[in-house]
């Protein structure tokens, strides 16, 4: 008891950290295809390509989706880009009416910059069979700036409905029928808790991410997964 009083009183204190330096962003980069150097609880920006696994290769390698060579803006691809604060954990959703993975490859990677051009590899959203909706993400920086964008897996322990199944020991997925988009009773937006690894520009250690590892032993972790901040939007210019 004595040890969830003190965790709940560091989720309070970080909470107040969060407020005090909301005015702080010193980032003026908005573009996920510009590069930046940032510093803790600046914004940043990032994007997710939604688009076929092999979208996202040119010449057998994966490029970043700034790179015009991959032809994005001529396929069946969608854009998200979002501005979370560096070191802070966060939820971010896609809740959009024309939004379906599925129709839209499949398939969705990560990426920020130009000359590092860092990006994830592809992951698996969606398919006619299956739709995993919960994805963990991590952002790693070096002196502010980013190196790399890798997806987390926690298996299938959480897993639970009926109608939840679990794919290659890795992801609680949902059959794809079963989704509103289809016609089904069930909310398939798409979900991703974002941490952060590394150190910032001025070579503050960034913890966000050992806070998500730990918040997932105890209750307290479905705080965070309540809190949801997105930004939307299709760049037709960006591609």
């Amino acid at each position: 008891m004595i040890a969830m009083a003190v965790l709940v009183m560091h989720i309070l204190a970080m909470i107040l950290m969060m407020i005090h330096v909301e005015a702080l962003d010193t980032n003026p980069v908005f573009d996920p295809c510009s590069d930046s150097k940032v510093q803790r609880f600046d914004g940043f920006t990032f994007g997710l390509a939604f688009s076929t696994k092999e979208s996202f290769l040119f010449n057998r390698t994966q490029l970043s989706p700034c790179d015009r060579r991959l032809m994005l803006r001529n396929s069946n691809s969608q854009l998200a880009v979002f501005r979370p604060k560096v070191d802070e954990i966060s939820l971010l959703t896609i809740n959009s009416t024309t939004f379906n993975p599925n129709m839209d490859g499949g398939y969705m990677v990560a990426f920020a910059g130009r000359q590092y051009a860092a990006r994830s590899v592809p992951v698996f959203v969606a398919d006619n069979t299956h739709t995993i909706t919960s994805f963990t993400l991590v952002l790693e920086f070096q002196m502010g700036t980013l190196q790399n964008l890798y997806w987390k897996k926690f298996g299938c322990d959480s897993c639970s409905g009926k109608s939840v199944v679990c794919l290659k020991n890795q992801d609680c997925a949902i059959p794809t029928s079963n989704c509103k988009a289809n016609g089904g009773p069930v909310d398939c937006n798409l979900g991703i808790q974002l941490a952060f690894s590394g150190t910032d520009k001025n070579e503050n250690v960034l913890n966000s991410w050992y806070e998500v590892a730990n918040l997932r032993q105890y209750s307290l972790f479905s705080l965070y997964s309540n809190v949801r901040e997105t930004l939307t939007g299709t760049f037709d210019n960006l591609f």
